[in-house]
């Protein structure tokens, strides 16, 4: 089970730096969907969260697919400090999640530490308006998987609320800044 989990988790940190990789619809939308089978995977135990993350993504990921700049976007020029931070902050948020904090589920707080801080700062850097409203839903969709790392139990709002937050999030009017 292990081995699952760490593999859910490593789907879900390629996810989040395909999304700071890429400027085009169909790269965000396969790091959005990247990271929902990889964060859904990891709430596996509950079927109700696994439906919620799995459901708000896989929304949010099909309207970023269809709304956007057209194509791929994969590392436009000038991307390599966007690379180094995909890396970095999954070398740091490994060292946190194994060695900093103790208990179970070192692969969810890696996931969720790498996903937070990537989008965090993809929504920091971002110019476009797609680039952001991507990062948003992903960010939604990490705090609530987030939340099974406390000691009670939250239920399921949290799941439903991240989900609707993401899928939400996909149907705000886009409008890209004009060129000066």
């Amino acid at each position: 089970m292990a081995v699952i989990e760490a593999a859910a988790a490593l789907l879900a940190w390629s996810g989040a730096a395909v999304i700071v990789l890429s400027d085009g619809r169909r790269g965000l939308a396969l790091g959005l969907g990247l990271l929902t089978v990889g964060l859904a995977a990891l709430e596996w135990g509950d079927w109700l969260a696994v439906i919620a993350i799995f459901g708000g993504g896989t929304l949010a990921a099909w309207r970023r697919l269809r709304s956007g700049r057209p194509g791929w976007g994969l590392m436009p020029p000038g991307s390599t400090p966007r690379m180094v931070l995909c890396v970095a902050a999954g070398l740091v948020a490994l060292w946190v999640a194994v060695s900093v904090t103790t208990g179970p589920g070192v692969a969810v707080r890696f996931a969720t530490l790498t996903v937070i801080g990537l989008m965090t700062a993809r929504v920091l850097a971002g110019s476009h308006t797609t680039v952001v409203l991507t990062a948003v839903s992903a960010l939604a969709l990490a705090m609530a998987a987030a939340t099974g790392l406390g000691a009670m139990t939250p239920g399921p709002a949290p799941f439903i609320i991240g989900a609707l937050i993401a899928a939400g999030v996909t149907v705000v009017p886009l409008t890209e800044p004009r060129a000066a």
